[in-house]
């Protein structure tokens, strides 16, 4: 009997040592394995990165090739979205992440752990190897778009360097801004069309980027040479869409008469809906003041508009969260490679999560990161991101999901401050000119209402970010002071008056 029982314990000693091995083995394989995969991920993201910039250097009209240069971006940025996310794990600690970001398959909140024997670590090697294929049959695909593109001419004086570029061109945008100036630079050469007005409705929802698409367009060179003037008119200057309010209403952004055959560029910003009547009346006398070529760009969130367009109407939809981690990212850190600071990367991608796709949330925040370049500091804007979201999910609940689609204030709590002091921040902010810019660079900087150790009293206005491209417009955010039982009475006040 003990002979047998000794051979049976001998057996399975012998079996669990082998399963022991046989596992440590197969481990060491699947990090050689997830090692090798990533390699090759950077790989084809380095040949996609350089596809897309020599594209990005030409000027290109076809409407077909800008779908397919969109498709590469897209592909590109979900790329480097995976490579990130991957490379920040190992530099992830214990600190609790709360991503209210759009849900994606990308989530870096999921931890990876190939052939860990969950079924989550099984998904995302899976996932990761989806992303290689999808890179790799894209570069196979772009022999025909290569041959192509050396048609199109090259942009003189374009940035080399990708943190230039999105500062002098609107990220994400360029097929829309390519729509936009081939309705504005066509001739109307169609019989009858002498006395024909075109309107391209542009429609998006609310911080969506029409205001700055429309500022791109007309700081094109293209746009400024093909008019002689370019008028601007909101929803407040068409009180009586008359002849007068087309010649003294509004404000001109751009005026050379020696240019442009007296063509004129009219945009109007609507923020409510504007009754057809009235649209009618705008219309005909804007066709009986302006002369022939002349164009109009009306922008709005409501989808009534499109219906007074002579074109299909351009609408926009925010980016994929895989093409906004990418923005953040190189606004962030700049010309510097976010791949030597692993640390940094790791904050800045729950960052990018926790702004939620806003603009110009991301501005704000990269505009306070970049001169700050040390882990520290970005750990103390990463814990008043943390704070802000918690601080409103306590307040609104759920519906602060996605906080620049809300018409309430936001509340934040002052990091340097008495912990019973909260802030209001009116999300109706205004802009001013350079003309006034002087006057917005004295006020309260975003980084001094987060860190700053003036003690804040009553209402005050904050001088948020400044626009890069001309005329250089600065944005302004209304604030106020409340402790903490009137933040919640005031929020109860606001959504009764609003019911």
């Amino acid at each position: 009997m003990e002979v047998i029982f000794s051979a049976a314990m001998g057996e399975l000693a012998s079996r669990s040592i082998s399963f022991l091995v046989d596992r440590y083995l197969k481990q060491r394989s699947a990090e050689a394995t997830e090692e090798e995969r990533l390699h090759s991920l950077q790989r084809l993201l380095l040949r996609l990165h350089v596809l897309v910039e020599e594209a990005d250097d030409r000027l290109i009209t076809n409407q077909a090739m800008l779908h397919q240069l969109s498709i590469l971006r897209q592909e590109m940025y979900r790329g480097y979205y995976t490579l990130d996310m991957f490379s920040c794990r190992a530099h992830e600690d214990d600190r609790t992440k709360d991503y209210s970001f759009a849900p994606s398959k990308f989530n870096p909140a999921k931890r990876v752990c190939f052939y860990s024997g969950n079924s989550e670590g099984a998904a995302q090697a899976e996932l990761l190897e989806q992303v290689i294929c999808s890179l790799r049959n894209t570069i196979e695909d772009v022999s025909e778009f290569v041959m192509f593109l050396n048609s199109y001419p090259c942009l003189h004086l374009q940035p080399y360097n990708m943190y230039l570029l999105l500062d002098k061109c609107m990220f994400g945008r360029q097929m829309e801004m390519e729509l936009v100036m081939n309705f504005l630079l066509q001739e109307e050469t169609a019989p009858g069309t002498a006395d024909h007005l075109a309107v391209l409705p542009i429609i998006g929802p609310r911080k969506v980027g029409k205001s700055t698409l429309v500022e791109h367009v007309c700081n094109d060179e293209r746009v400024r040479n093909h008019f002689s003037q370019i008028l601007f008119l909101n929803g407040d200057d068409l009180k009586d869409a008359s002849v007068e309010t087309l010649r003294d209403g509004g404000r001109i952004k751009h005026k050379n008469r020696v240019v442009g055959g007296g063509r004129t560029l009219i945009i109007i910003e609507l923020l409510l809906d504007i009754e057809e009547p009235v649209w009618k009346m705008l219309y005909s006398a804007a066709k009986s003041r302006i002369m022939s070529g002349s164009k109009m760009i009306i922008v709005s969130r409501s989808d009534k508009i499109a219906s007074f367009g002579t074109t299909q109407p351009l609408r926009l939809q925010f980016l994929t969260h895989e093409a906004y981690w990418y923005f953040f990212k190189v606004r962030s850190f700049g010309s510097t490679r976010a791949e030597d600071h692993p640390k940094l990367a790791s904050m800045a991608m729950e960052m990018a999560n926790l702004t939620s796709g806003c603009f110009m949330s991301a501005n704000i925040v990269s505009g306070i990161l970049k001169p700050n370049f040390n882990p520290h500091f970005w750990s103390m804007v990463l814990a008043v991101l943390r704070n802000l979201k918690k601080t409103n999910m306590s307040v609104y609940g759920d519906r602060f999901t996605l906080p620049w689609k809300m018409a309430e204030p936001t509340y934040l709590r002052r990091v340097n401050k008495n912990s019973s002091e909260c802030v209001v921040l009116f999300l109706d902010y205004e802009t001013c000119s350079a003309e006034t810019g002087p006057e917005a660079l004295r006020m309260m900087s975003a980084q001094d209402l987060l860190f700053g150790s003036v003690r804040l009293r009553g209402k005050f206005n904050v001088h948020a970010w400044t626009f890069h491209l001309p005329p250089h417009y600065s944005y302004i955010v209304h604030c106020e002071v409340q402790r903490p039982h009137r933040m919640v009475t005031s929020n109860k006040r606001y959504q009764k008056s609003s019911g």
